[in-house]
């Protein structure tokens, strides 16, 4: 990476691509585009409240992970919220109220936060804090879901605060999809997707990408039975290792090169669809972003996190501001420490480097190391 990398000017950029393809993909629905436009505007907006901030020495990311729940009703085979013990059936009574993650919000948007990505758990068990985000139109809030609690309430919901857009997760086909969520959930997710295109709302697909998978997920036969179903985003969420045995299913370099190179290849031949790859090309924005880079993860009690991966933090934005945890001691330790640049096999360098993580914790806490008070919670995707 070269040593004049502007990570500020990268992010935007990036930002603009996203609403720029998101502009494009909505054309046909007059709606859906008039939102993306106002939203366009409000998206420069915060672009500038981010580079003012800079300029007094924060650097705030446009992206922030939420985890509003740590329940949820599937049991998803590896899901690495359940390995960690951080999903659970029934949720834990500590965890942040809908009037909590409201006043969090909307310091985001004051911060010029453009997108919170809601996960879980199953988010969508926590309709009072979805109703609370469509408050905030100036943030879009891409909820990672399972699609089982999609009902005619939250369609409504949907149709009413466009800024609320489902992401339904999959493996690829029926067989691939069942084996992973459970007998009958692929044929409830495409039901889910058809209900959502029916009344012209803009959804999404989210695909955890594997060794296994990575063709066929990117293939045009599958894209093509997204796209004619209304679906108009893609998210690829790459396979991080968390069960022993498992580690050959990360996407290695040669991986991340391919679905690169095919999601530019898909953008020219999807126009009506946004492409979007998590973690995505990570040398060329000088290594990992999470930590505050890029973005950053509140679980559902409120511990402030690199990342949905990394479950550690030195604070809980119940005592404080999303403004001093982006200076949390830990997240500046991870940037400037190296971490997030280090080579790593595959998924999450995080994940893989947990040991110096918990390393650079034990220092801030006289040796005793501590994942954060309150379990990671990481959308099951």
């Amino acid at each position: 990476m070269e040593k004049n990398f502007d990570l500020q000017a990268y992010l935007t950029r990036g930002v603009e691509k996203i609403v720029a393809d998101s502009l494009k993909a909505t054309l046909r629905n007059p709606r859906q585009s008039a939102f993306m436009m106002k939203f366009a505007a409000a998206a420069k907006k915060a672009s500038q409240k981010r580079a003012e901030e800079k300029k007094k020495g924060l650097h705030v990311p446009p992206f922030l992970i939420a985890s509003i729940t740590s329940r949820c009703n599937l049991h998803c085979a590896g899901c690495y919220s359940r390995c960690n013990h951080a999903t659970v059936d029934t949720a834990p009574v500590q965890q942040l109220t809908a009037a909590e993650w409201l006043l969090m919000f909307r310091e985001a948007e004051q911060l010029g936060i453009s997108f919170i990505l809601l996960a879980g758990g199953e988010p969508m068990l926590r309709r009072d804090i979805i109703e609370a985000a469509g408050k905030q139109q100036n943030i879009i809030f891409p909820i990672f879901t399972n699609g089982t609690c999609l009902d005619q309430d939250y369609l409504r919901l949907f149709d009413r605060c466009r800024n609320l857009i489902p992401v339904l997760s999959l493996e690829g086909d029926r067989t691939a999809t069942d084996s992973r969520r459970g007998a009958g959930i692929y044929d409830r997710l495409l039901a889910g997707m058809d209900a959502l295109h029916a009344k012209g709302l803009l959804f999404g697909a989210s695909v955890t990408v594997t060794t296994e998978n990575i063709r066929t997920v990117s293939s045009r036969g599958f894209l093509d039975g997204l796209s004619k179903r209304g679906c108009r985003l893609v998210v690829y969420v790459e396979f991080v290792p968390v069960t022993e045995g498992s580690e050959s299913l990360a996407p290695g370099d040669a991986e991340r090169e391919y679905l690169k190179n095919e999601i530019t290849a898909l953008r020219g031949e999807y126009p009506e669809m946004v492409f979007v790859s998590f973690p995505g090309d990570e040398k060329s924005s000088g290594g990992c972003i999470a930590a505050g880079r890029g973005f950053f993860h509140i679980n559902s009690h409120g511990g402030a996190e690199p990342c949905p991966f990394s479950p550690y933090s030195d604070c809980n934005v119940r005592d404080t501001s999303l403004r001093k945890a982006l200076q949390s001691e830990l997240f500046h330790a991870l940037r400037s420490g190296g971490v997030l640049a280090d080579d790593h096999a595959g998924g999450c360098v995080l994940y893989e480097k947990r040991e110096q993580v918990e390393a650079l914790l034990a220092q801030q806490h006289g040796g005793k190391t501590d994942a954060t008070d309150s379990p990671a919670d990481v959308a099951t995707v």
